[in-house]
């Protein structure tokens, strides 16, 4: 066996520069679908950790995906609106440890305007239980004070101690914007690659300080309610869009959900965001099965690239072949020289994928994490990823026989007779 392995070595030394581009080759593809197939198990995992910590979120009546995605990621419209008076029912039964009330319908340049309390830089978590952390600035809103996503801050240009106006609704472009009472950016938070990025936060006061001489989505006529008087009134919200929960105990999550979704007062739905983050993943599926069908494409055609250049070098390598069975050696031991030559390439260009993998993901963790919400992990090597390159090396060990089996075959007068 060490002789077979030498013999293996040395040739492929001999075709150094076609070794060389065969294994770039492979390992090109081997860090493409392993990279894939990580990012694809991290993806997943970041996606359903867009909120973690919270064990429930509690809206008005409609789908589970609906209520998922306007009050996590800021997509769509609430059917209908939570009464302030249900809110502070629920908020005040024993088994609640913290709430996050949610109030949208807003907007700022075309990003959503989320109004909340203080609560919610103390509470919400994202990632691995992660804190939203200040770039810059405060988070004490007050009435008329705003702290910026990371994206609105970078792409808008805003600096703390800014003017901002909100508009009305929740288009790019508004025409209903509540000039009359402007906003200052008094906070700036880190990036998270989360929806947080691109929402401007303000406190539940502020959004009903500017609503407060409007009615059903129109300002009332005459010179309306400025911005010193309204701060002196009584600005307790009459209803909000959604709000988040945890609770003391894991236990009471599935009680606590029963008698939200049987609530008598007003029809309300509380989903566990774990669940429907996953419903809303496998909706995505065929995205996931389109990575890994162009990766396991790009890992064929490197592997029958390699057989190519295995038989194509059959021709150039007869009479080596013939001196080696001439001075004794076995037909078998030709086949399975061929075959060990192939699986040393694959080694090769699996190791060199491995390494490159590895590195990248160290160089670039900070970057998936703050542009793109992926928290990646550097061991990439999971059970998957162990299959795959068991397959890897098994499709090799399949492609070579083409060449081993013609090395097998070649005739030992033939490679020895010099032609003229």
């Amino acid at each position: 066996m060490f002789m077979l392995l030498k013999v293996a070595l040395r040739s492929l030394l001999n075709r150094k520069a076609t070794a060389i581009l065969t294994v770039l080759s492979i390992m090109v593809s081997g860090f493409v679908i392993f990279g894939v197939e990580h990012i694809r198990q991290e993806a997943k995992s970041s996606f359903s950790r867009t909120v973690s910590g919270t064990d429930l979120i509690v809206g008005a009546r409609t789908g589970q995906l609906n209520l998922l995605l306007y009050s996590v990621f800021r997509i769509g419209n609430a059917t209908n609106n939570i009464s302030w008076q249900s809110y502070q029912d629920l908020a005040a039964r024993s088994d609640v440890a913290w709430t996050i009330p949610l109030s949208l319908g807003d907007s700022h340049r075309g990003y959503r305007v989320l109004g909340t309390s203080q609560d919610y830089y103390e509470h919400f978590r994202f990632g691995r239980q992660q804190a939203l952390e200040l770039a810059e600035g405060s988070s004490e809103m007050g009435v008329f004070g705003a702290v910026l996503g990371a994206e609105v801050a970078n792409k808008l240009s805003y600096e703390v101690g800014d003017p901002i106006v909100l508009s009305h609704g929740t288009g790019k472009v508004s025409f209903s914007n509540h000039t009359d009472k402007p906003f200052e950016v008094i906070g700036i938070l880190q990036p998270t690659g989360t929806p947080v990025d691109q929402t401007v936060h303000v406190s539940l006061d502020g959004i009903e300080a500017i609503h407060i001489d409007w009615q059903n989505g129109v300002k009332m006529p005459g010179p309306g309610i400025s911005a010193e008087q309204v701060v002196e009134r009584d600005l307790t919200p009459e209803a909000i869009t959604a709000f988040m929960v945890g609770l003391k105990s894991k236990i009471a999550t599935f009680r606590f959900q029963r008698e939200v979704n049987e609530y008598r007062q007003e029809p309300l739905l509380a989903i566990l965001p774990g669940v429907a983050l996953s419903e809303l993943w496998q909706m995505m599926g065929a995205l996931e099965n389109i990575l890994m069908v162009i990766s396991g494409l790009v890992l064929v055609a490197s592997l029958l690239g390699m057989s190519t250049m295995l038989l194509a070098s059959m021709r150039e390598r007869q009479r080596e072949l013939a001196v080696i069975r001439a001075v004794g050696a076995h037909p078998s031991f030709v086949f399975l020289l061929i075959e060990l030559e192939a699986l040393m390439l694959t080694a090769a260009g699996i190791a060199g994928a491995i390494a490159a993998l590895w590195l990248t993901l160290i160089s670039a963790q900070d970057l998936f994490s703050e542009r793109y919400g992926l928290f990646i992990d550097l061991d990439f090597m999971s059970a998957r990823v162990l299959i795959i390159i068991g397959i890897m090396f098994a499709a090799t060990a399949v492609l070579a026989l083409i060449p081993g089996l013609s090395a097998y075959r070649a005739s030992l007068n033939q490679g020895l007779v010099v032609k003229t």
